[in-house]
Formats: structure tokens, sequence, C-alpha cells
């Protein structure tokens, strides 16, 4: 998303807590983009290290018109397994991580006057919930209920929001950790009626549509980006996508001779 932004010509920001990578990253996306590209360290749980991001951003690029939250953690488990630590550091990176960064930024547009939109990335299991993400589908239901309440509260100030709720899509840092072994892309791609993972750059044109000036009236939406998945797990007759023709054949014959005997 960093770099698809840098592409159209913005200025661009990237935080996160380990300053070498990031430094990594920037320069990366300035050689490919030929714009600048300033990394920040941050740890989004932390008020004051949050503050003290945005003093830099603002000194060195001016208050973002484009703010992307994308922070996150989560741990797969059941929940009977997890402290009240684990659960806690996902509530503070994903929910009150979002809000530290949205309130200090969007007090600073408040007051100088200045519209923005925010964008988060949340999921597709804050719909319905999730076993064995409990903490993570509690934390990203409440930034999109956050950045819904928002929508309507600071529209007076030209300030928009919105969500990207994606389904799977494919980064070696995520899988790595939520699924080691490969199995578990195979058994969720049967969920998935066009029959892929979602790409990076699918994600990324979205994000920049959301955050630019052609969905000027677009505010307080949850976009799904999941390839048909939750529709699809939610009903209960798409599995009979699995009949071949033959089987259905049988189920036609068997209806039409019922009916006969009527």
């Amino acid at each position: 998303m960093a770099e698809m932004v840098s592409s159209l010509g913005g200025s661009v920001a990237i935080a996160s807590r380990k300053l070498e990578v990031l430094k990594k990253t920037a320069e990366e996306i300035t050689a490919k983009t030929k714009n600048k590209v300033v990394p920040i360290q941050c740890d989004v749980r932390d008020p004051l290290s949050v503050t003290a991001a945005v003093d830099q951003c603002q000194q060195e690029l001016g208050l973002p018109s484009i703010v992307i939250n994308n922070a996150a953690g989560n741990f797969i488990s059941p929940l009977e397994r997890l402290s009240p630590r684990a659960w806690t550091t996902i509530i503070d990176i994903v929910l009150n991580g979002t809000a530290f960064v949205t309130m200090d930024i969007g007090k600073r547009l408040i007051e100088a006057k200045q519209g923005a939109a925010f964008l988060a990335i949340t999921t597709i299991y804050t719909s319905y919930g999730s076993g064995f993400v409990s903490p993570s589908a509690a934390a990203k239901s409440g930034v999109e209920k956050f950045y819904q309440s928002l929508a309507s509260e600071w529209a007076q100030y030209g300030i928009r929001f919105n969500c990207i709720a994606p389904g799977g899509i494919y980064t070696e840092g995520a899988f790595s950790r939520l699924d080691p072994t490969g199995e578990f892309i195979q058994e969720g791609l049967k969920k998935v009626p066009t029959g892929r993972l979602g790409t990076v750059p699918e994600l990324a044109n979205l994000a920049a549509y959301l955050v630019s000036d052609y969905s000027s009236w677009m505010t307080g939406e949850v976009v799904r980006l999941d390839g048909g998945e939750l529709p699809f797990s939610s009903s209960s007759f798409n599995m009979l996508r699995n009949l071949t023709p033959e089987m259905w054949n049988n189920i036609e014959a068997i209806i039409r001779g019922s009916k006969n005997k009527q």
C-alpha cells in the first residue's frame, strides 16, 4: 500500500517498531518510485511513541492527508491456552494502536482545519467471529465500529473513515506464522469460490481508491475483499457446487419422479 501511494506521487511515511527494517523498505520503495519515503520508528501501543512519530512525520512531510492503520497481531490458539497478557497484546496493537494513531493525527487535523482519509485493514471474520482467533476478532470488530462511529462524528471536519476486510491474501510474514505447514491454505481454498488467494496488488489497488478523491463521498464503509469466501461460507447450499452433472441428473430424476407420484 505504501508503494502504491508512493507510485502515484505521494510522499510517504512508514512506521513500525523495527527501524532497520523500515529503512530498508523505504529505500526499496524510493528506488522503484523515485519519491520520498520516510521511515519512522513507532510502537502504536504507546501513546507517547505515537506522538513522537507523528511529530516527526509532520516535521518532515507535513500533516498527512492519508492515514492507513495496518498494524496487527494475532495468535492461532484456543482461548483456554491464552494468557491475559496474550489477550492484551492483540488488543493493544490492533484496537488501541489504531485508536492512539487516529486520535493523535485527528486532533491535529481538526485544529489545522485539514481534511483527510483514514483507512483501516480489518478481516472478514469480524462479521460472525471465528474460533481460535477471538482476540483478533474482538479487536478488529472494535476497529470497524470505531471507524464507523468517527465517520459520523468527524465528517464535519472533512475527515473520512473506511475499512477493508480482506480474506486470505498471501504474504510470507503472515502465513509463516499462521500456516507454517501450508495445510491451512489448501483447506481454506475450498471455501473460496474463485479458487485462489488474493494478492497484495489487489489490496493495494483497492486501498488507493478508498484513500483517493475518487471515493470522496464514501465513508463509514467496510469493503470486503475475499473472493466470495464470506457469502459462500455463510450459505446452506453452496457446497452443492461439488456435485457432478450426473449427480444433478439423478436429483432431477428423483424430483420428477416424486412429482409424478403426486
